[in-house]
């Protein structure tokens, strides 16, 4: 068993690498966009602030998500597994579509629908967590939209009197700032949710670490109480080098396909985006990142007219949205039956 966990966490940094890789569009897209950084240069920029939110950002989302949806009395080392390879999976094939899904909302599908796949409904924790996070799923864009319209809308009248070419080399340096904020809340509501998945996975099996020496001794986890400092350190790291391998296929639907930005507009919707899911970040609330900046993305794009904005492309992003849940979900439920079978505990 204590191999089988071993192996599972390494399975759950791999899937935190994936979210870095699948969601380096949130904290580039619009940086690379307007073509303030490289694409290269936007990728370690991006890195940097991801890792430096262990500094700044709290536990509670991996609190959230260890505890807040899913009964830990059904959990077990093969319902963490089947989650995360529904997760994974699902983040795969979007990525290879372009389709900027969320990483967060397919950790939780994938999450309970393994646990349902074991017990049944019963597993699910209906509650504060589960209504949190899906009315996040509608007002995380929708909030975000608001905040990059109304961002946007202030800072064209305050400059309006500034010649173009002032203005557009001014934001060329500020939406640096905001970049680096949005990728710092990026990477600190984002690796949580992989702390979350291991620190229920350690609770869940520490019977097999009571009594463990050296190194195996760190594994004996007894409470979601407190996250131990290796797990954060691992999550934060591993998130970081996803997001400097980086997500191109997305980064080109996110930064130029929705709408087109100026530095301006990209400043606009970075810091809409950061200031969200920072919010959300101190109340615990497992918002996807990917939802929020494209949102904010969307609210920069209307200020200038409605048709600047690629609907079409924008509404198959929401459907993308609605069936991610479900999808991870399904995915995950087959593959805690195929480990049930194969490997029963």
């Amino acid at each position: 068993m204590v191999n089988f966990v071993i192996f599972i966490v390494v399975v759950a940094l791999a899937f935190d690498f994936i979210n870095g890789f699948h969601d380096s569009a949130n904290s580039i897209a619009t940086i690379v966009g307007t073509r303030v950084l490289s694409p290269l240069a936007a990728v370690v920029w991006a890195a940097v602030f991801n890792f430096s939110a262990l500094f700044f950002v709290g536990t509670a989302v991996a609190k959230s998500v260890a505890a807040g949806f899913i009964d830990l009395k059904v959990v077990d080392a093969n319902v963490i597994l089947g989650g995360l390879l529904g997760a994974i999976m699902w983040n795969l094939l979007t990525w290879w579509f372009g389709i900027p899904s969320s990483s967060s909302h397919a950790l939780i599908g994938g999450y309970a629908g393994a646990a349902v796949s074991k017990v049944g409904f019963s597993a699910l924790l209906w509650g504060k967590k589960w209504i949190e996070t899906l009315s996040a799923i509608v007002l995380s864009p929708a909030i975000g939209m608001l905040m990059g319209f109304v961002l946007m809308v202030l800072v064209l009248n305050l400059f309006q009197r500034v010649t173009s070419t002032k203005a557009d080399k001014f934001f060329r340096v500020a939406q640096l700032t905001s970049s680096a904020l949005l990728s710092l809340a990026h990477g600190g509501n984002d690796a949580q949710k992989t702390m979350g998945i291991i620190v229920g996975l350690l609770v869940a099996t520490q019977a097999s670490f009571v009594g463990e020496t050296g190194l195996l001794s760190h594994m004996y986890v007894t409470s979601l109480d407190s996250i131990p400092v290796w797990v954060e350190l691992s999550a934060y790291t591993m998130i970081s080098l996803g997001t400097l391998f980086g997500g191109w296929r997305i980064v080109h639907t996110m930064g130029t396909r929705i709408t087109k930005l100026r530095p301006v507009g990209g400043f606009c919707a970075e810091t809409a985006g950061a200031l969200v899911i920072l919010s959300a970040s101190r109340f615990g609330i497992p918002v996807s990142t990917t939802h929020t900046i494209t949102g904010a993305i969307v609210g920069v794009g209307a200020t200038n007219r409605l048709s600047a904005v690629r609907w079409g492309l924008a509404s198959k992003i929401v459907w993308a949205w609605v069936i991610t849940i479900p999808a991870a979900a399904a995915m995950a439920a087959i593959s805690y039956k195929l480990l049930a079978a194969f490997n029963p505990l």
